[in-house]
């Protein structure tokens, strides 16, 4: 297949934004693309394929659960083992977290969110170097507002996001020249099951999110802004103008983005 396809790989892909991202690239490239899909629900993954061949794509699906280290490299294994090269990784899966850090009792599930947030991005993407400088291909990481801003009741989130935007950022400047392009995605709310399945305080599915949502992104317009943003070489796509807005503020008012940052949260996951 070498030669034939564009072999892209995304984890998370069960559902949510990566799930659409795979969707989108399947109906946009059909029979020219190939798509690793990543996820721990493996039926699920088996479910996003099936709609992704309907456009004629071909797909492998790899049981991976990021927060293991053997998990991400047998993933990288496999891409190449089906389809001989790749083209595309992005870096998609996370979990959320909502809790203010005085009510945290136990930091064991803090590394967790790590793990998987930062490390998961780090093995997938040490293990497939490699092969994307031989294709000259891209690293897609999706980060989040919260991995510009810090925000309160997030500091679990926002350590992890902010740790991932540091290394790639670090990356991208170690790797020009090679031809591999890094791209860093930034959504703000998007309409998804993240942080409803995120932990609370306890280090437990949080069961509701703690951010207004009346304004979330869908998910298809989140999937298709990542999509263009690493598909034009673009170093960041921040998809939101308070985002961006917030960004600059950070450099002038700090104290404003802080209370711009608290009016996102819902009155009953404030600190009081």
């Amino acid at each position: 297949m070498n030669g034939k396809h564009k072999v892209v790989i995304i984890t998370g892909s069960s559902d949510g934004i990566g799930a659409e991202m795979a969707r989108q690239l399947a109906r946009t490239h059909g029979a020219r693309l190939a798509l690793v899909l990543a996820a721990r629900n493996e039926d699920a993954l088996k479910k996003v394929a099936a709609e992704c061949k309907a456009f004629g794509a071909v797909s492998l699906v790899v049981k991976t659960d990021v927060g293991m280290e053997s998990n991400c490299r047998q993933l990288i294994e496999a891409a190449v083992e089906q389809f001989g090269s790749i083209d595309v990784l992005i870096n998609n899966a996370g979990k959320s977290a909502q809790a203010l850090f005085e009510e945290v009792d136990n930091l064991g599930w803090y590394q967790e969110l790590m793990r998987i947030n930062f490390w998961g991005s780090i093995w997938c993407t040490h293990a497939a170097l490699p092969y994307l400088k031989k294709s000259r291909g891209s690293i897609v990481a999706v980060s989040s507002l919260a991995g510009l801003i810090g925000v309160p009741g997030r500091t679990a989130y926002s350590s992890s996001k902010f740790a991932m935007v540091g290394f790639f950022e670090s990356l991208r400047a170690e790797l020009r020249g090679s031809g591999v392009r890094v791209t860093l995605a930034y959504p703000g709310v998007v309409a998804t099951q993240i942080r409803y399945h995120g932990y609370n305080a306890a280090g437990e599915a949080a069961g509701s999110s703690g951010l207004k949502e009346d304004d979330a992104m869908s998910i298809e317009e989140c999937a298709a802004l990542i999509i263009r943003g690493y598909e034009r070489g673009d170093r960041e796509v921040v998809m939101t103008f308070k985002g961006k807005l917030g960004r600059w503020l950070k450099l002038i008012a700090p104290g404003l983005v802080e209370k711009m940052a608290m009016a996102a949260l819902k009155k009953e996951v404030r600190p009081h």
